[in-house]
């Protein structure tokens, strides 16, 4: 019996999981973990507004662990050996005959005065710390924006930004306190939105514009205080600054020969494979795969690469050759707590459909559906 070790419990963690118990191999599957549970981060959108609560969000995986045979070990990945067969952790040495590295991605903390921002996809705590600064503040201005990792520029997740400045759009207006708390939307990219499609950008300045939202596109940031943004043209004042930083690898890929890309990700192939390294995978936001520079960091993505990976894996248990690919494939609902924007990208067509009420309830149906299988 083959024994699968796959590090991490999120999108591309748990697909992994299902894609390997769906090949019928008997294969004995080991994940590492800190806990035994699933954040749905698409969802952490939702909270400032009072529309999902932490309790939502936050999946007890031991139910799912038991009916897929899965042993889990509540430890984090520390190191790697050199023929990739043992993994180390803070709770001991774990062998493979196969590994899935899905650890995710790290927010880059480099900007001066960068704790003075709530970076929202960090977790449910980030999500509430904003849910409770917007009720606190009577008048002022929130800043949102999001910025690239300047050796990988692709290895960036700037989608949940537009959401939380529509939907904090939406929810200030429904309370009354929209005309007392400005909005205002930074970045150093000069088309934001660019990797859902030209289409997109025009239709999401389009929408802040129609809002009155505040733009700050095109400059290099330099600082964050505890009431302004400093880019390389100016500065502006920010009662709130909620910032999605660019990523990079994973600290423990440091105490490991693993091969890394100019932005620090794990290199893959475009079977998921990290080159030099006999039977490991890489899945989601951890590696850096071949593709078109719009490739996006999202759970759609790491799904698919889990999938390839996870089959791939078995192929070679099999002598087999690994031969399974992934597709690009971008889709995503901009929700703004009361209707959401439509886009989808491939390498053949790019769809943008305008904001309507019957994309936010799909979005809300998706989320209850990809999570019926983990409860």
């Amino acid at each position: 019996m083959h024994h699968v070790t796959i590090v991490g419990s999120g999108f591309a963690a748990l697909t992994a999981i299902q894609t390997l118990r769906q090949t019928k191999a008997d294969i004995e599957i080991t994940l590492v973990s800190r806990t035994a549970e699933f954040i749905y981060y698409p969802g952490l959108i939702w909270v400032p507004c009072g529309l999902r609560t932490g309790d939502d969000l936050r999946i007890d995986l031991t139910r799912f662990f038991k009916r897929m045979n899965v042993r889990h070990v509540a430890a984090e990945a520390t190191g790697l050996s050199a023929d990739g067969r043992i993994l180390e952790t803070t709770g001991g040495s774990i062998e493979n005959d196969g590994l899935i590295i899905a650890s995710g991605g790290r927010f880059i903390k480099k900007l001066p005065g960068i704790e003075h921002a709530i970076t929202p996809c960090e977790g449910i705590a980030s999500a509430e710390a904003i849910r409770d600064r917007v009720r606190a503040l009577d008048r002022g201005t929130i800043a949102m924006g999001f910025a690239s990792n300047p050796n990988e520029p692709s290895s960036m997740r700037g989608g949940p930004i537009f959401e939380f400045l529509f939907g904090m759009d939406h929810q200030l207006r429904k309370e009354g306190r929209r005309d007392r708390i400005n909005l205002a939307f930074f970045t150093p990219a000069e088309r934001p939105g660019n990797r859902l499609g030209p289409k997109a950008v025009g239709g999401l300045l389009a929408e802040m514009a129609r809002r009155d939202i505040a733009t700050h596109i095109g400059h290099k940031l330099k600082c964050f205080s505890p009431d302004k943004v400093t880019t390389e043209s100016g500065e502006f004042d920010a009662d709130l600054i909620i910032f999605m930083p660019g990523m990079t690898g994973n600290l423990w890929f440091d105490n490991t020969a693993l091969p890394r890309s100019s932005g620090g990700l794990l290199q893959a192939d475009a079977q998921c494979r990290v080159p030099g390294f006999e039977r490991v995978y890489v899945a989601g936001d951890a590696g850096s795969f071949p593709g078109p520079d719009w490739m996006p960091k999202q759970a759609h993505m790491a799904d698919l690469q889990a999938r390839a990976a996870a089959r791939n894996l078995v192929a070679e248990f099999t002598g087999r050759e690994p031969t399974e690919t992934f597709k690009v494939e971008l889709i995503c609902i901009v929700d703004a707590n009361g209707s959401g924007m439509l886009v989808v990208r491939t390498e053949r067509y790019n769809l943008v459909l305008p904001a309507l009420r019957i994309f936010h309830w799909m979005k809300r149906f998706f989320e209850w559906l990809y999570l019926r299988r983990f409860r």
